[in-house]
């Protein structure tokens, strides 16, 4: 017979917890793993998404901004079938070329989402969020 203490109850407590808890600035509008590469950072002029757009060009990509949300996303065509039309034999398929919808919150407290700006270039979106002027470092002048 196996006996739970509060102990054992405690640690399962904190690993619950601690697996829901990202602790991140910003957090996905999904809690799941994002299946399309993307890279996020931040430095001194805000907060920077790169988002892989293999073979897309700026026109295929949709980006749109509600209240505190970033939804970044792709819908492939259904008439894309280039071996019905072609009639090509793949030996080898490293590109993806899939329908994304990826969403994220942003703190509004700390980023400026209607300053972001977005780019295109050779297959990298990228977009440059600024950080708020609220939020930037201070210093004060001592009377």
């Amino acid at each position: 017979m196996t006996h739970i203490t509060t102990r054992d109850l405690d640690e399962f407590d904190i690993l619950f917890k601690n697996f829901f808890n990202n602790g991140s600035l910003f957090a996905p509008v999904i809690d799941r793993r994002i299946g399309h590469p993307v890279d996020i950072y931040e430095n001194e002029s805000g907060l920077h998404f790169e988002i892989a757009g293999s073979g897309l060009t700026k026109d295929d990509i949709n980006i749109l901004i509600e209240g505190d949300v970033l939804r970044v996303s792709y819908t492939k065509p259904e008439d894309d079938k280039c071996c019905e039309v072609n009639d090509c034999k793949y030996y080898h398929r490293g590109i993806s070329k899939k329908s994304f919808n990826l969403g994220y919150r942003i703190p509004l407290a700390k980023y400026n989402l209607g300053k972001a700006e977005a780019a295109m270039e050779h297959g990298l979106l990228r977009i440059d969020i600024p950080i708020t002027n609220e939020a930037k470092p201070k210093t004060l002048k001592i009377k």
